[in-house]
């Protein structure tokens, strides 16, 4: 069982370098797997998201340049975004956000997949303030989740039609805020499985690393279909989620 959950977390790692979603695997693996209750695996993932997390940024070192003060905006959203929603994890119920979730990224995907038309070319990219915004939104969804920051950005950005190589920098960018202010908060509140943390979070490092580097090279359309993809699976797995 042991080694199930690591080779899970470690899939987990790849996607999460490789396209920035990938997070959304961790809660189950370590509820269904490993057996631990909801509160204990959000907690412990939060903090282990700041391993690939930092490996993202040294992925947006040799990335596409899109404006580093977009990124800020959406690091400085995301912070009491985290905190917001660490604090709401441990008393609010998320089946409602789950569905609108599973709507989300199967939409998003699904919208992916279609073909690029001339007529239908993607938007400018957003500004400081808007982007600020959507850090806010993402990281108390994610905190609430347990399910770091791009799984839930991404699908916003594509459905807004964001430039693919601002989606998947910013991707990259936000996992670090999230991850350090909601962990803070789960200290805060008693977790103190930093052990544990840390274990997933090194599997996840790991992960993430190869996942870069298989995706070095490979074309923004191609990315694109493997994330949008990767969207539609997200959709239906917390589709499933919600009904069971």
């Amino acid at each position: 069982m042991i080694l199930a959950s690591a080779a899970a977390i470690l899939l987990a790692g790849g996607l999460i370098g490789a396209t920035g979603i990938g997070g959304v695997l961790v809660v189950p693996v370590l509820t269904q797997l490993a057996g631990m209750d909801v509160a204990r695996a959000v907690a412990a993932s939060s903090l282990a998201f700041a391993f690939p997390a930092v490996a993202g940024l040294w992925w947006l070192r040799n990335g596409p340049a899109v404006g580093a003060a977009r990124l800020w905006a959406l690091a400085a959203g995301a912070v009491p975004g985290g905190m917001l929603g660490g604090l709401l994890v441990h008393g609010v119920q998320a089946h409602w956000l789950l569905t609108a979730l599973a709507i989300l990224a199967m939409g998003s995907g699904l919208r992916g997949l279609m073909p690029v038309h001339p007529g239908n070319p993607e938007r400018a990219a957003f500004d400081v303030a808007p982007m600020a915004l959507i850090g806010l939104a993402v990281g108390i969804a994610s905190a609430l989740t347990g399910t770091g920051g791009p799984v839930i950005l991404i699908p916003l950005l594509m459905l807004w039609r964001q430039p693919m190589a601002l989606t998947l920098a910013c991707a990259q960018a936000i996992q670090l805020p999230v991850a350090l202010s909601a962990s803070a908060v789960h200290a805060a509140s008693g977790s103190r499985d930093l052990a544990l943390a840390c274990g997933i979070g090194l599997v996840l490092l790991v992960g993430s690393l190869i996942g870069q580097r298989l995706a070095q090279g490979a074309k923004l359309r191609s990315l694109q279909i493997l994330v949008s993809l990767l969207l539609v699976g997200t959709g239906l797995w917390f589709a499933w989620r919600v009904a069971h």
